[in-house]
């Protein structure tokens, strides 16, 4: 029986459903981060006259879509930033009450505001798995963090599995590569040309890679490759975490983690273990970009074991 699990051209393949694919770029130099106005206040990132990225500290990225309806936003930040974040949109320009909120992944940095609109009987979209993740606790168990399942009011109230489009024109659909957790989707604005991914893209240092609830390296690369078929050389995509990136961002990317998979999937077929794989340092030129290694590297071993090694 082969042990060697499949090549990333054999991942990305089937990733991509047979989508064309690309030449790697240049090594890993520095994300660029696509052309914006300056921040018009603190926190706030005009993309658009009706789009707008609200970072405050500690949190993950917000996007508020304003229109002559409301207020539509992608994730909502965590429970205890929820006021902040309410008091941020209703200054937005043309601004009004949220409507819908899209959750990108389970994680409670992303659905901190779903109680409260959930009680308002706002719309809460999501993945169905990411759905299913907010009925249960969820224990990691690499250092013991618990995650409480959240009351009814505050589980998504509308889900999908493949894809899906609101009235105004906005696309969402399913990341079915795990990147970050078996839930991600993303969010496309069509007319600003901007795409939202939730943590399926790291702006800001090394992702967690997510393992108990599905996520893993190989999906990383998998989703980069996905998401380049949905953008364009002038989308903007918006992370969970960090700048707003450019088109080439995700090339950049997907070289960088596609050799991260390779080298750990060499170690896997070795016999190695996590800590061999972090002694190996996979990820050593990229480690001055992107900060210590060392806690990715980990996490994104043990990721493989469910995918490559299930009886592990």
């Amino acid at each position: 029986m082969d042990q060697s699990g499949p090549t990333r051209r054999q991942l990305l393949k089937a990733a991509a459903g047979g989508a064309a694919g690309f030449v790697l770029g240049a090594p890993l130099r520095g994300f660029a981060q696509a052309p914006a106005p300056a921040p018009s206040d603190a926190g706030i990132q005009r993309l658009n006259d009706d789009l707008f990225v609200i970072a405050n500290p500690g949190e993950a990225n917000v996007v508020a879509h304003t229109t002559a309806n409301g207020v539509l936003l992608v994730d909502g930040g965590s429970a205890a930033g929820a006021d902040r974040l309410m008091k941020a949109v209703a200054g937005l320009p043309g601004s009004g009450a949220v409507h819908t909120i899209f959750n990108t992944h389970w994680h409670p940095e992303q659905t901190g505001l779903n109680e409260q609109l959930g009680a308002a009987g706002k719309t809460i979209i999501a993945h169905e798995n990411t759905r299913l993740w907010l009925t249960r606790d969820v224990t990691w168990s690499w250092n013991g963090r618990q995650f409480k399942r959240l009351p009814k009011v505050a589980q998504p109230n509308k889900t999908f599995y493949t894809t899906g489009a609101l009235e105004s024109g906005v696309r969402y659909g399913y990341i079915p590569d795990a990147a970050h957790t078996d839930g991600d989707m993303y969010v496309y604005f069509p007319r600003q040309n901007v795409l939202a991914v939730g943590d399926a893209v790291s702006g800001q240092g090394w992702p967690v890679v997510d393992w108990a609830t599905g996520g893993w390296i190989g999906g990383i690369v998998g989703g980069l490759q996905r998401l380049r078929t949905i953008a364009n050389e002038g989308t903007r995509i918006v992370p969970g975490r960090g700048p707003v990136l450019a088109f080439a961002d995700l090339t950049q990317q997907y070289e960088m983690y596609g050799k991260i998979y390779d080298r750990l999937t060499q170690l896997l077929n070795k016999g190695r273990g996590p800590g061999e794989a972090v002694e190996a340092r996979p990820t050593k030129e990229f480690d001055a970009q992107m900060g210590n290694g060392d806690e990715f590297v980990r996490r994104a071993f043990e990721s493989l074991w469910g995918y490559l090694s299930p009886d592990a």
